[in-house]
C-alpha cells in the first residue's frame, strides 16, 4: 500500500496501543460525524505484533498497589471483556501469592477493589491460604505465604491473536495500516507542532501524531527534543535535578515444554494465572543448592500458543550506557536481551517450589530465544500525554500489553471527551510531586 501525501491522524506503531488507538480513534470520528477511519494511518516499521505485543506474556491483572493503575486497568478489563473471542482473551482470573512482607500492601489492593467493584477474593494466613490453594491445586506446597488476592476477572490472551483481533477491529471502520515503513524524523513549524512525519519511503504531512511505540518511545522523545534527564519532586519535597527520564530494564521470560494441560485445577479446569512473591529460600530444584534468600517473584500459566507452563520472573537493569542500548535486533532475535540458563535454572525451581508436579522437570524447559527489553518511566509507570502541541506519546512502561482499554482513553482524550483516568499519568507529574504509591513487589511494575 503507497503512503498518502496527507493524512489526519498518524500512528506510529503496531502493537497494542497504536492497534487500540486507531481503532477507538475511527471509531469516534464516525460516531460524531466529524471524519471516518479513513482519516487514520499506521505505519510500523516491521509488522503487526512485532514488537512487544508480539512476545507479550499476555497476562491481564488489577493486583496494582496505585489507586490510579487499578482504575486504568479496570478498565481495560472491560475491553478484554467486549469481545474475548476476537481478542484471544481466556477470562480465567489471576492470583497474588504473597509473604508477609508484601501482606498489607495487598490487603489494601483488595479492600480498594471491592471499592470499584473489581471481584476479588482475598485470604489471609499462613493455614487458611494453604488449604485454599490446595482447594485449587492439590499438590501445592510453597511456603511463608500469608495472603492470596484471587481476582476472579482477569486473565490472560494470545499476544500475536489479539493484535490482529484489533487490526481487522480498526480496518473494518476504514483504518489503513502500511508495515515496512520506518519513521526517521518529524518535521515542525514554527511553533514546535509536527507537520510531516518523515519516513523511509518519504514524508506524510498529518495534523495529529499518536507514538505508541513501546520499548522504541525514547527515538520519538529525542525527536521531540525532550529531555533524557528530568526534574522530580520527591516525597521529601525536595526537587531531585537530573534523574533519568528512561531506564531499560531486561525481561525475563520462558516457556516449560510440557503439556499445558499439566496445569488444569483440581476440577480439571484451566486455571488463574499465578503469581507468587515470597521471601521464603529457594532451592535449586537440581542440585539442592540456594539460589536466593532474597524477596523473589514468578508468575506462570498454561499456554497452547506457546505449548507449555508460560511465564517469566522479575527483570533485571541494563547496566549500560543509555544513548549505547541497542533496542534492536528485538526480542528473541536480541544478541544480548535473551534469557540465560540462570533464569531457567531460577524459574523451573520456584516453580517445583510452588507445586509438586513441576519437580524434575528441568529438562523439558525449552531453550528457544525468549526475553526482551522493556523502556521504564523515571518512576516505572506509565506516561500518557500530549506534546509539541499535536503529538501524543503513549509511553506505557512496559505495563503495555494488559493496557488495551488505554488506546480508548486516548483517542477520546484527543476527541474532546475527557481525560479522568488518564490525568494521573501525565508528564507533569514529575515536577509536581504528584508520584505514584510504590509497593514492597519485588516487581518494578507493581
Amino acid at each position: 500500500m503507497a503512503l498518502p501525501a496527507h493524512v489526519k491522524y498518524v500512528v506510529i506503531g503496531a502493537g497494542i496501543h497504536g492497534l487500540s488507538s486507531a481503532w477507538h480513534l475511527a471509531e469516534n470520528l464516525r460516531k460524531s460525524g466529524k471524519g471516518s477511519g479513513a482519516d487514520v494511518l499506521i505505519i510500523d516499521k516491521t509488522a503487526i505484533a512485532a514488537g512487544a505485543s508480539g512476545i507479550a506474556c499476555g497476562v491481564v491483572r488489577n493486583n496494582y498497589f496505585q489507586p490510579a493503575m487499578r482504575r486504568l486497568m479496570a478498565h481495560s478489563v472491560s475491553v478484554w471483556e467486549s469481545d474475548p473471542e476476537a481478542f484471544s482473551y481466556h477470562p480465567v482470573g489471576y492470583m497474588q501469592i504473597s509473604p508477609e512482607v508484601m501482606h498489607q500492601d495487598v490487603a489494601s489492593i483488595y479492600a480498594q477493589q471491592k471499592e470499584i467493584g473489581y471481584t476479588s477474593t482475598f485470604i489471609e494466613g499462613e493455614k487458611d491460604c494453604m488449604t485454599y490453594m490446595k482447594g485449587i491445586f492439590d499438590d501445592w506446597q510453597a511456603k511463608g505465604i500469608t495472603s492470596v488476592l484471587h481476582e476472579k476477572k482477569g486473565g490472560y490472551a494470545n499476544n500475536t491473536a489479539a493484535m490482529y483481533g484489533l487490526a481487522k477491529k480498526a480496518e473494518a471502520e476504514g483504518v489503513r495500516i502500511v508495515t515496512g515503513v520506518e519513521v526517521k524524523g518529524l518535521k515542525r513549524d514554527g511553533k514546535g507542532a509536527v507537520t510531516a512525519v518523515e519516513t523511509n519511503q518519504g514524508d506524510i504531512k498529518c495534523d495529529y501524531v499518536i507514538a505508541g511505540m513501546g520499548p522504541w518511545v525514547r527515538s520519538v522523545w529525542k525527536m521531540l527534543d525532550l529531555p533524557d534527564a528530568i526534574s522530580i519532586k520527591g516525597k521529601d519535597g525536595k526537587m531531585h535535578e537530573n534523574v533519568p527520564m528512561w531506564v531499560y530494564w531486561s525481561l525475563q521470560e520462558g516457556t516449560l515444554g510440557v503439556d499445558p494441560d499439566l496445569q488444569k485445577t483440581n476440577d480439571g479446569k484451566l486455571p488463574p494465572v499465578i503469581h507468587v512473591d515470597t521471601d521464603a529460600p529457594l532451592y535449586s530444584d537440581e542440585d539442592g543448592s540456594l539460589i536466593t534468600d532474597k524477596l523473589w517473584g514468578i508468575y506462570y500459566k498454561p499456554d497452547f500458543h506457546f505449548g507449555g507452563v508460560q511465564g517469566g520472573a522479575m527483570p533485571f537493569k541494563v547496566q549500560t550506557e543509555l544513548n549505547k542500548v541497542r533496542v534492536d535486533p528485538y526480542g528473541p532475535e536480541s544478541p544480548e536481551f535473551i534469557v540465560g540458563d540462570d533464569f531457567a535454572h531460577m524459574w523451573v525451581s520456584a516453580l517445583a517450589f510452588c507445586q509438586k508436579r513441576f519437580m524434575g522437570t528441568m529438562p523439558k524447559y525449552k531453550k528457544e530465544p525468549s526475553g526482551g527489553i522493556g523502556c521504564f518511566t523515571a518512576d516505572s509507570f506509565p506516561v500518557f500525554d500530549k506534546f509539541a502541541e499535536n503529538v501524543y506519546v503513549i509511553a506505557d512502561s512496559n505495563h503495555g500489553y494488559k493496557m488495551i482499554g488505554v488506546g480508548k482513553l486516548v483517542a477520546d482524550d484527543i476527541c474532546g471527551m475527557g481525560d479522568e483516568l488518564l490525568r494521573p499519568f501525565r508528564f507533569s507529574r514529575f515536577a509536581e510531586g504528584k508520584l505514584h504509591p510504590t509497593s514492597n513487589s519485588p516487581f518494578p511494575w507493581s
